[in-house]
């Protein structure tokens, strides 16, 4: 998804500045993308909330927030047959915990270890973990994505799966790491012939460098939540984008330029 989603927002930035070359850079998700940011090999980053904190619970002092966009569900899919029914059940099993470098690995590593749950992990990118489920060569996959996610929207029409409730986990995950997480639940409409089960929710945001100029994370902030729309053509999650939620990106302090256009768009 933020492949996606930043692609889009690369477009439509490169367009209101003309005279800067804005590139897109690929990478692992995450906590790749802090990395970048870091090296200053990025001005710009998406990151999950979580990541961005870290275990220390504030986040890097070289980075603050444009804003707050979505929030991504971690969702632990099962085929029908599956005799998995919670999380426990997992235990000495073939998991795809996301590719190396995610948002997914990062959480479902937290998770696992909060929890004790031993499982054989599977570094799988989402694509390759659905298909991987189907083939029966793993057992379950998680991913931390906006919803709906389409490769499992892709597994819904190759074989039937189910989503394993994740509720007493959201709980420990919201009590251990203050802030980064919020219970939630993945709708019933989601994916064909999927029930609602409930999960953990952690917000999305988009990072930029301190030393960014103001006016730069200004301009940015703009087009963030007056092109939302734009952005989010073909990208249900990121039609949640919106001015009013943006402004909550927990302890991750929103950049003086960002806050700057927060203030001019509430007068």
């Amino acid at each position: 998804m933020f492949r996606e989603i930043g692609g889009a927002l690369v477009e439509a930035l490169d367009q209101r500045m003309p005279d800067t070359d804005v590139e897109a850079l690929p990478s692992s998700a995450s906590v790749d993308n802090l990395s970048l940011l870091s090296s200053d090999d990025a001005q710009l980053a998406l990151c999950s909330l979580d990541a961005v904190v870290g275990a220390e619970g504030r986040p890097a002092d070289s980075v603050s927030a444009i804003g707050r966009l979505y929030d991504s569900f971690l969702q632990l899919a099962v085929l029908n047959g599956s005799p998995v029914r919670n999380l426990s059940d997992l235990a000495g099993l073939r998991v795809s915990i996301g590719a190396s470098g995610s948002g997914t690995e990062f959480i479902v590593t937290r998770l696992l270890d909060l929890t004790g749950v031993e499982v054989e992990k599977l570094p799988l990118p989402q694509a390759m973990s659905a298909a991987s489920l189907a083939g029966g060569e793993i057992d379950a996959a998680f991913t931390l994505t906006g919803i709906p996610t389409p490769a499992l929207t892709t597994l819904a029409g190759v074989a039937p799966f189910r989503l394993v409730p994740l509720d007493e986990e959201a709980d420990r995950m919201a009590d251990a790491h203050r802030g980064a997480y919020i219970p939630a639940t993945v709708p019933a409409t989601t994916y064909h012939r999927v029930p609602p089960c409930p999960t953990v929710a952690v917000p999305n945001v988009l990072l930029v460098r301190n030393d960014v100029a103001d006016q730069v994370a200004t301009l940015v902030t703009e087009v963030v939540f007056t092109e939302s729309g734009r952005i989010a053509a073909n990208r249900p999650e990121a039609a949640r984008i919106n001015v009013r939620t943006g402004i909550a990106t927990g302890p991750v302090p929103l950049h003086p330029g960002a806050r700057d256009w927060f203030e001019d768009a509430k007068r």
